[in-house]
């Protein structure tokens, strides 16, 4: 299933309102732990799977990317992204992440933010990405962790008082289709244990490079949005790699 919610007209005001959506890069939440970990992109070619408003696109090319593409589901996403790019070298598609359709070895690094966790089949878009990235190429992204997909509800216990007690994990090793809210009610997304990530890159041919459950940072502890964020990890990012060609 494909589910377009970002077109929704309810979700997508909400989502508009996010930090991440006014302030960009420096207001999100994993972005401290994200950004050293992207590779040097000067005069790479660059693929950003899930794109949204373009805020990496942009990142990229201020890291003087020879070449961005963009791609999402959501036509509203783009057309924010394409307001807020003027640029030739960034183009953006709109189609799912899943029908992606490259050259082999055409980039250098593809990069995805909390977009995955929406896509059925991970070992898929690994074994795409592989393909279309060059030898030594690196694949970067962030998904909502286990942790936190694992139940439909995908909230914390809270008391009478709606004080929050923990966070409760369920089911974790039932993988699949977790029908939960965000922002609005009925999003889908797919639940995958840790090591479903791993192996899914290991089995595509990657060599995992580094693994990242990041806290807010010292200036985001104080946001109401990140309010709690330290008692349970709420992104995993990785970084892995395609061999370099023995030639």
């Amino acid at each position: 299933m494909k589910q377009n919610k970002y077109d929704d007209t309810n979700f997508f005001s909400a989502y508009k309102q996010m930090p991440r959506s006014i302030g960009g890069l420096e207001a999100a939440g994993e972005w401290h732990v994200l950004q050293p970990l992207i590779p040097d992109l000067h005069n790479k070619s660059v693929l950003d799977l899930g794109c949204g408003f373009g805020w990496h696109c942009l990142y990229a090319r201020e890291q003087q990317a020879s070449s961005v593409v963009g791609v999402d589901i959501s036509e509203k996403m783009l057309h924010e992204a394409r307001e807020k790019t003027d640029d030739p070298a960034i183009s953006y598609m709109q189609m799912p992440i899943e029908d992606i359709e490259f050259a082999s070895e055409q980039f250098d690094v593809v990069i995805s933010s909390l977009a995955l966790h929406y896509v059925e089949s991970f070992e898929a878009i690994c074994c795409k990405v592989h393909t279309y990235l060059k030898p030594g190429g690196s694949f970067i992204f962030s998904v909502e962790h286990p942790i936190f997909t694992s139940r439909n509800e995908q909230d914390w216990y809270v008391d009478d008082q709606g004080n929050r007690l923990h966070w409760p994990v369920d089911h974790y090793q039932s993988e699949g289709l977790r029908e939960t809210t965000f922002l609005t009610e009925n999003v889908i997304k797919y639940h995958r244990t840790i090591s479903t990530y791993f192996n899914d890159l290991i089995g595509a041919g990657f060599a995992i490079k580094a693994v990242k459950e990041p806290k807010p940072s010292d200036e985001m502890s104080n946001d109401p949005w990140m309010k709690d964020e330290d008692r349970r990890p709420m992104f995993l990012i990785i970084i892995a790699e395609k061999e370099k060609s023995s030639h």
